[in-house]
């Protein structure tokens, strides 16, 4: 695993990029609220995607001034605009490195960074490949669900009741390839034993399937 400096923009985003061996598709991870690249959870996802010959690149949508700010108002993490904008030159910055250039594009969001995902698909639809979102408000996208061409993942746990009626929504919007599975006996943040298995597996398959993994 290597560090990077991603340039987006005025910002300058810290990220942690893993590359197996042979990979053909990289994943980008757009964690949610008063999240960061440390996300245990995403860090969790991201090896099983590595274990399937995915590469992946976790990294921090908000500056350490801007988590700060955050951490004091919560008006960033629902920015989903600002966040969509830094996963953009986040592909923008993968397409121009030399490890990442050839890859195929996928997005992982968790939380708002679902919404942000789907915004940043719509936005990229010859970069973005498949999204995959965890526990996500997808409703946040907005105007940008109908516009996304990318086959789209939907996860939410059984037992997050509110969050299940607001992807429903959001899926009757899409007109791309979606799916909606909902891991029984899990909440919000998949806590419960075995339930983010559960995802990460789901995640690895769709990826793996819709845009390539390592020989």
């Amino acid at each position: 695993m290597s560090e990077v400096q991603i340039d987006a923009g005025r910002a300058a985003l810290a990220g942690n990029l893993n590359i197996p061996k042979g990979a053909t598709a990289l994943v980008l991870f757009a964690h949610g609220s008063g999240s960061s690249r440390h996300s245990p959870r995403n860090q969790f996802v991201a090896r099983t995607l590595n274990d399937a010959g995915l590469a992946t690149l976790l990294f921090d949508l908000l500056t350490q001034k801007e988590e700060a700010i955050d951490m004091q108002t919560r008006e960033l993490r629902f920015d989903i605009h600002l966040l969509a904008e830094r996963l953009v030159h986040a592909t923008k910055w993968a397409k121009e490195q030399e490890q990442t250039r050839d890859l195929g594009i996928g997005y992982f969001g968790s939380s708002t960074g679902g919404a942000a995902a789907l915004v940043a698909a719509a936005d990229n639809p010859l970069d973005a490949g498949a999204v995959v979102s965890r526990g996500g408000r997808p409703d946040l996208a907005g105007d940008a669900l109908p516009k996304v061409q990318a086959p789209t993942l939907l996860i939410v746990g059984g037992n997050d009741d509110i969050v299940i009626e607001l992807n429903e929504q959001a899926r009757d919007r899409m007109r791309c390839e979606v799916k909606l599975e909902i891991i029984p006996g899990a909440t919000h943040l998949f806590e419960e034993p075995g339930t983010l298995e559960k995802v990460a597996e789901l995640a690895s398959d769709w990826f793996v399937r819709h845009i390539g993994t390592g020989g």
